[in-house]
């Protein structure tokens, strides 16, 4: 089956492609041995940037024979994966391309592995010819086709099989035993997986979703849903992955009829990873939404939200009030409890007591007292609030503003000498002022307290490694947008390194609404909420449409982006 690969290479046989195609110079060449640490000099030189890995595979594939196969936009024969174990094609990282001449064509990232490909010819009784692509392409193909944990559940479908048993079939109220098939092994490695699968493409969420026919698994990246795939086996495992984090999540694995929040802290690669758990029953089954806090990418940071210089010097000016009330406004997770952490960090000290009310407690952070609400023992927001007030604060953060009775205790205690920030879920910030008013507190008491309101959302940066500069039509500019269209712009493509998305990460976009003499004024006669955001506009408020199109301007991000995210002013 091998013939160039079987054949013994010594170090001059591994670096000579290389040094003659002038992709190493002898310098290098020097600093890659030094470093190599047991592995190949040319696995040590992509490692340190001095030759791509394409470049390196496509150097040795010419001294060996083999191939080079560009995986970018491969299409795998239909059926033929099904043809081979998924165990060894996991572990060795191997993807059967297609077939040539009675043989399969072999992706593999490393063509001296002779012990992986041995192994998928010996369990498939095929005959292999290898060919050299990218590991990373090798590997999200294989989980594309196969799905997250597809050699887990394979196993997991075989030890049923050899069994005898419906391993994952509802056991009732039997805790022992649900607790038991939840516990084991394999079920804990997949699940672990889907975890760190999540937190390797920079998930926000885990959405697991029972269907009729299925199970189906949503990543939340960069604020959208993303589809993964699964094997569709995964469906006969549902209830024990589910039990399996009701576990990790500390509640009651026998509840299955009412919803149940939880908790799960976990370390991944050395990374202190906050894991917050809903379970709600469906119809066919329990629905689970996760959202993931990586804690060791949290920095609170006004410098590092990404404000405008027009939008953080006014902020931080009315943030440095003695009272009042300082809103941030915005749908979840448009990143309104970063910035509220960001500014209490820049207030707190050893003269400033800071106190929190917040359901729950996202962050930790020292120098600041923390209180978690417990609704069913009577410790609401406002209960909480009411008895902070006695713990002598100079700041108090509530978690969130959601009825009236909260309104009233934030109100009250801005009036009695207390800095108070809170958010509120607005469109944007006039109608923030409203929102106040329509859960019953005074139009009057509204403008003589609240300080300042940033309404914000996060939009999608474009991929820097492929966006692509087109000319711009004016007719496209987002309606309400104020300033002149540009002959050009920045669109999304999509490449390797964004998942073909276009987009990688996220940035702010905001809209400050100070208050002053006029603004308060127009609040306490009960003005609308278009007449507060013309006055703000016109006192140079920059909408959050505007904000986006700035960013446009700057080849952060797309036209299409600002529109989905946010709402245009026709006036």
């Amino acid at each position: 089956m091998l013939n160039a690969a079987g054949q013994h290479c010594s170090e001059v046989h591994l670096t000579a492609p290389h040094v003659r195609r002038g992709l190493l110079t002898d310098d290098q060449l020097q600093t890659a041995r030094a470093g190599r640490s047991g592995r190949r000099v040319d696995q040590t030189a992509v490692d340190l940037g001095m030759i791509s890995e394409q470049e390196a595979l496509a150097a040795i594939g010419d001294e060996l024979g083999f191939p080079y196969v560009d995986l970018k936009d491969f299409e795998v024969e239909p059926g033929l994966l099904q043809r081979f174990p998924a165990a060894p094609i996991f572990r060795h990282t191997l993807l059967p391309l297609h077939e040539r001449d009675g043989r399969v064509v072999v992706a593999t990232s490393d063509p001296f592995d002779l012990e992986g490909l041995d192994e998928l010819s010996s369990l498939s009784g095929l005959s292999l010819i290898p060919a050299l692509s990218r590991r990373d392409d090798i590997a999200g193909l294989i989980k594309s086709h196969l799905g997250v944990g597809g050699d887990t559940v394979s196993a997991l479908v075989a030890r049923r099989e050899e069994e005898g048993v419906e391993l994952l079939e509802d056991l009732g109220e039997d805790l022992g035993e649900e607790a038991e098939e939840a516990q084991a092994a394999s079920v804990i490695k997949l699940v672990n997986e889907l975890l760190v699968e999540a937190l390797d493409k920079g998930a926000s969420d885990i959405h697991i979703e029972p269907a009729e026919r299925g199970l189906t698994i949503r990543f939340r990246v960069d604020g959208v849903l993303r589809l993964q795939p699964m094997p569709p086996e995964i469906v006969h495992f549902q209830n024990a992955m589910i039990t399996r984090l009701k576990i990790m999540s500390r509640l009651n694995i026998a509840e299955k009829r009412r919803p149940q929040d939880g908790r799960i802290q976990l370390r991944v690669k050395g990374r202190e990873i906050d894991v917050r758990v809903s379970i709600i029953p469906m119809i066919h089954g329990e629905g689970i939404v996760m959202r993931l806090l990586d804690k060791s990418r949290m920095t609170f940071d006004l410098k590092n939200v990404g404000m405008p210089p027009n939008v953080i010097e006014p902020f931080r000016l009315a943030c440095a009030q003695p009272n009042g009330i300082i809103l941030v406004t915005g749908p979840t997770g448009s990143g309104k409890s970063s910035t509220l952490y960001s500014a209490l960090n820049e207030i707190k000290s050893p003269e400033v007591k800071v106190i929190t009310v917040e359901d729950p407690v996202e962050y930790q952070s020292e120098g600041i007292s923390q209180i978690q609400v417990h609704s069913k023992v009577g410790l609401t927001f406002a209960a909480g609030l009411r008895s902070i007030l006695r713990h002598d604060p100079d700041v108090v953060l509530i978690g969130e503003i959601r009825d009236g009775e909260t309104a009233q205790a934030a109100i009250q205690a801005s009036l009695t000498g207390h800095l108070v920030f809170s958010t509120l879920h607005t469109n944007d910030a006039p109608g923030s002022f409203t929102r106040l008013i329509d859960m019953g507190v005074e139009s009057y008491l509204v403008a003589s307290t609240v300080e300042a309101i940033l309404a914000q959302r996060l939009v999608r940066k474009l991929c820097p490694d492929c966006k692509q500069e087109y000319d711009f039509n004016p007719r496209d500019m987002p309606p309400g947008t104020k300033g002149e269209a540009p002959a050009t712009l920045f669109k999304a493509v999509g490449c390797r390194a964004c998942s073909e998305t276009g987009y990688r990460g996220r940035t702010g976009i905001f809209e400050l609404l100070v208050s002053d003499d006029g603004l308060r004024q127009m609040v306490a006669e009960g003005a609308s909420t278009d007449l507060i955001r013309r006055y703000g506009r016109d006192k140079g408020m920059t909408t959050l449409r505007d904000s986006g199109w700035q960013r446009v301007l700057q080849g952060e991000t797309s036209v299409e982006e600002i529109v989905r995210v946010t709402k245009g002013d026709m006036d």
